[in-house]
Formats: C-alpha cells, structure tokens, sequence
C-alpha cells in the first residue's frame, strides 16, 4: 500500500495536515513539476495555528537546507522564542519531567508514536536507549524537518493533526502504518490543541487495545505559554477508558523533574491534590514498567551546558527564564569543581552532534 496520491513527499516526510488543502495541493503540483525546491520551501513556510509571526521570505527559507547547525536553521526559519525553546530543550525542567515519565514507564519493544514530537528531543532519547520502532508527527513540517535532519533521523515522521486525522495507523499504509499495542506520548503539547476530546480518542484508538497513552507536561494553569489548560480531572476524563480499566495515573510536573534529578520514582497524586499545580503528567491503559538503564544520566559525549557565559547562568530570554528558572535544577554559576551530579542537572548535556 502507498501513500494516497494527494499527500505530497518532501524529503521524505509526508504532508498528510488536515485544513490546508490549497497548499498540499500546491506542493503537489511543485513536485509534479520536478520542482522539490520550491516545494520545500513551501512547506517550510507553513506554522501552527498559535504562531504569530509572520514566515520569513521566500529566498530566505531557500536557504535552511544549507544550514550546517540545528540552531543555524532555526534562525534562518524565524522561529524566535520556539527557536529558543528547541534548542536549549535537552535541560529544560519539563524535558527532565518527560524523561522521568519514561523511566518509570518505558516502552520496551512497543511501537512508539510521538504525538506533536516538535524536533524528536524525546524521540532521540528513546533511539539512543535502543527503541526502534519510533514515528513522530506534529503540525509544523518544518519541526519534523528538522528532527529529521538534526536530531533524530532514526525516526519515521508525518506532518498531521492527530485529531483529524489521518489514522497513521491505517490511514497512510504501510510507510507510516503504527501496529497494535502502541506507546504513544505527547509530551508539553496536549494543552494546545484546540478539540482536546477528539485528540484524546485517536491517541486511545491508536494505541489499541493493551496500549500506552502518555500525556506529559499539560498546563493546568496558563501563567506565562499560550493555550488551553484544563483542570487536573478534566485531563483525567478525557483519557479515562470509556470501556472501563484502571484510572489514568498523574502526577505533578514539578514532581518529575525532582525525581528525575534526585534519582528516586516519582510519586503519583489524586487528581483533587492537583489543582494548584502548575503542569500534570497522566499515563493511561498499560502503565508498562521501569526502563532498564537510568535517563537521568545522559549518554554523552557532554559538553558544557551552552546556557553558561562566562561563568554564569544566562537565559535566552526573560520569558524563558520566567517560564523554566523557577524549576531549573542548574545553579546560577558555574560551579568549580563540577558536582558528582552534574550531567544529572545537566550543567553538562549531551547536545546533537549538529547542534
């Protein structure tokens, strides 16, 4: 089975987003035409519902795929505070948070999709901890792109809305087909989409009977990003199994990064003793068990956190540092000597070799 005829291939992603119908039509006409360039370009202009900004132009996006470093794409792509977000994601307090969900919850040999994986951070991690069956879809082709590119190309990817389809499980054939029991996660993107109900049903439909929904990092109180949280028994209903089983597990975000750091299981909490959190974590269907090997230690080669110049902490923005100083495990100063913890708080990080 191939991909249907109206989803354009571009670099070896499909463009399978729903509500944009004239510009996959376009592409295809681009790649009818032998013009890929042009069709690139394209879909690298292409943003979310939430940004905006405007796309830079044209000539300009013509040149990312001549870009030699993930960041150096990433400017040349206007992302701005994105942009900021991405690459400094590997010592964010909410990535910590999402591998200790992983550690207490691994996969295994379970297929994995990762729901809105923006540039594969976190499929990355699961490639290099031995996973391999790994598909990461998003909205933004140009995420995917550079997750491809830069961070995970061990990954398949998929530019669609997990909430309108198409079912990679069916819907795109055997180049994407994800099997039954999956693992799928979503991690600090699930408070954005805007039909959280209709996201929550396919990510359960594609998990299968037996299968994993991991839910990390979903605002319930929006105090500096955009989107639309909902209150911790909100989540709960929308992954809760409508055929019955245990109740989702949750857990504070705030809870994960400590765990992660202090090297310990993270606790899980009644969704009532949630409310005055500021993020959740929920797992729901088979909760799997613990990863065999410790996430909390990254594998290397590290490399200086680049969040330090000159010996000091410095932030990439103030709406950065509002957003994730207050849970940074990283001290203020470089310490000298390095604590015997320090790729844990990750003052050392284990960027992409193109980073």
């Amino acid at each position: 089975m191939r991909l249907p005829a109206d989803v354009p291939v571009v670099d070896g992603i499909p463009y399978a987003r729903g509500g944009r119908d004239e510009l996959r039509t376009r592409v295809c006409d681009l790649l009818a035409d032998g013009d890929v360039d042009a069709a690139r370009t394209a879909l690298l202009a292409d943003a979310d519902d939430w940004w905006t900004e405007p796309a830079p132009p044209p000539q300009q996006l013509a040149r990312v795929p001549a870009a030699t470093t993930l960041r150096e794409a990433m400017e040349l792509l206007g992302m701005g505070r994105v942009g900021d977000y991405f690459a400094h994601r590997w010592s964010d307090p909410t990535h910590l948070a999402g591998l200790a969900l992983l550690q207490q919850h691994w996969p295994g040999g379970r297929p994995v999709v990762d729901v809105a994986c923006g540039i594969g951070t976190h499929l990355r991690e699961l490639a290099r901890r031995g996973c391999t069956d790994l598909v990461g879809s998003d909205v933004v082709w140009a995420k995917l792109w550079l997750a491809r590119r830069f961070v995970c190309p061990e990954a398949r990817y998929v530019c669609a809305d997990v909430a309108a389809g198409p079912d990679l499980g069916t819907d795109l054939g055997t180049d994407l087909g994800v099997a039954r029991p999956a693992y799928v996660m979503c991690h600090d993107a699930f408070y954005f989409f805007r039909d959280k109900p209709a996201a929550a049903r396919a990510m359960r439909a594609l998990a299968g009977p037996g299968g994993t929904v991991v839910v990390g990092h979903a605002h319930v109180a929006d105090r500096v990003s955009a989107g639309e949280p909902l209150p911790p028994d909100a989540y709960a209903d929308l992954l809760r199994d409508p055929d019955g089983g245990a109740e989702p597990l949750l857990y504070d975000d705030a809870e994960l990064t400590a765990a992660l750091v202090e090297r310990r299981p993270p606790r899980p909490a009644a969704a009532a003793d949630l409310a005055g959190s500021e993020a959740i974590a929920l797992v729901a269907g088979d909760p799997r068990g613990p990863a065999p090997a410790d996430l909390g230690e990254p594998l290397g080669p590290l490399a200086p956190n680049p969040l330090y110049a000159d010996g000091r902490l410095v932030w990439p923005s103030e709406r950065y540092a509002r957003e994730y100083g207050p849970r940074s495990p990283l001290p203020e100063t470089w310490p000298d000597p390095l604590p015997a913890d320090a790729a844990r708080r990750r003052i050392l990080v284990d960027l992409p070799e193109r980073w």
